[in-house]
């Protein structure tokens, strides 16, 4: 009789080994924020993260067949909140984080690295985190703030004939860690090429630009530059509608550029541009599976509608990068379930190719990326995307182009070795 239920036991032991073993998930924590007053720029980045893993699920049965699970955690764009999230789920097996917001992102840094759990902050966050030397667990790519403002002086030296000597400048920008990340990039960038530097910080949550936009009405700067978020970007674009700037001469980051920044001013956007580092709208291939697998399928993180929008493209962009990273990973530790050290290996080895976008369903979607010991933040590439108010949609106009490398990477050394001096961080030798 013991001998029965001994082996009913093992029995049943192995059957639940079995099926945890079939039910072992890869999991993407969501730091999203679809409450509050940046909630309408969250929300479709949430619904394009989650929805690209429900279609790996869904068509592929997961990442190397090993299913995904994204933990969804409301931050409301709040720092603490969003360490709250971080303290909350890292223990799920969470195998890499992407904040969507540079307050959190600084407060991860030491955390996420003392805990051996990746950060990927896309294109935010501490540009200086891009020297992998020093923070090993800390990525960016494909660009940081500093590449987007020397993309954007790039694109006007173009526009001015290559020489802006006498020329004025402005940068509304939010005024929180976040919007202070490109002003010393823009400072040596006036240096560099003679141009007048004017800052105009705008508090949070940015509903109240009157005084700057008067200051800007009387000055007259030739440009505009916006770093921006949430409700500060239509406030913005309103306002310089208003007093008739002229909108190709305003010129946002890659986060002061969706629809929901320019379609309250109507007609009043029309050519208002900014910085990006991936494509626009929904004429690719992988919308078709997603349309297939997800939206008809009910499966959406949203209601679908917001399916080819800016910031829909970008989660979608996100999760992407972070399943490609997921798999080479399991290629490099031949194993299908991971760990958040092995997913970091993965991130550090990641390449992207033309030929890999196109077979992902993005062919043509942003620029190649190589990531490296070294180089956490990738190729620093960016397009120049303008509005047609008409048409109400995003338009490329010029190709992808790098950042001013003579200027950028002395920065980012800098700033990285005064960290690692403050921290006693020995970087490491990347060979």
């Amino acid at each position: 009789m013991n001998h029965k239920r001994m082996t009913t036991a093992a029995i049943a032991a192995v059957m639940a080994l079995g099926t945890s073993a079939a039910s072992a998930e890869l999991v993407f924590p969501s730091l999203s924020y679809r409450t509050g007053p940046y909630a309408p720029n969250g929300i479709p980045f949430a619904d394009g993260y989650a929805d690209y893993f429900t279609l790996l699920n869904e068509r592929d049965g997961g990442i190397g067949g090993e299913p995904v699970r994204v933990i969804e955690c409301e931050t409301g764009y709040n720092t603490e909140k969003g360490v709250e999230c971080y303290e909350s789920t890292k223990g799920e097996g969470s195998l890499v984080y992407q904040p969507l917001s540079t307050g959190i992102t600084y407060q991860l840094i030491p955390k996420a690295t003392a805990d051996n759990i990746p950060v990927h902050s896309m294109g935010y966050g501490r540009t200086s985190a891009a020297n992998g030397k020093v923070f090993p667990w800390i990525f960016n790519y494909p660009g940081t703030y500093w590449d987007a403002a020397s993309i954007i002086v790039k694109h006007i030296l173009s526009e001015e004939g290559g020489d802006l000597g006498g020329k004025k400048l402005a940068l509304v920008y939010h005024n929180s860690a976040y919007g202070k990340e490109p002003i010393r990039t823009l400072e040596e960038l006036s240096k560099k090429h003679g141009y007048e530097l004017t800052l105009l910080p705008v508090d949070h949550p940015g509903q109240e630009q009157k005084s700057q936009w008067l200051q800007i009405r009387r000055e007259r700067p030739d440009y505009v530059l916006m770093w921006g978020w949430g409700v500060m970007n239509q406030v913005a674009i309103q306002e310089a509608a208003n007093i008739r700037y002229p909108m190709d001469h305003f010129v946002g980051v890659w986060w002061s550029a969706s629809e929901n920044d320019v379609l309250p001013a109507d007609d009043g956007a029309d050519g208002y541009k900014a910085v990006a580092f991936h494509g626009v709208g929904s004429d690719y291939p992988i919308y078709d599976d997603l349309r297939k697998y997800v939206v008809d399928a009910g499966k959406a993180a949203g209601d679908g509608s917001n399916l080819g929008t800016v910031l829909y493209n970008r989660g979608m962009y996100a999760a992407m990068l972070a399943a490609e990273a997921a798999a080479t990973a399991q290629k490099i530790h031949g194993t299908k379930t991971l760990t958040p050290s092995q997913m970091r290996d993965g991130m550090e080895a990641l390449q992207i190719t033309n030929d890999r976008l196109a077979e992902i369903g993005l062919p043509n979607f942003g620029p190649q990326i190589q990531v490296t010991c070294a180089n956490h933040g990738g190729p620093g590439l960016g397009a120049i995307q303008q509005w047609d108010a008409s048409a109400k949609t995003w338009s490329l106009i010029t190709d992808f182009v790098s950042a001013d490398r003579e200027v950028v990477d002395p920065l980012i050394a800098e700033d990285s070795e005064a960290y690692a001096q403050e921290n006693s961080i020995t970087p490491r030798d990347c060979g």
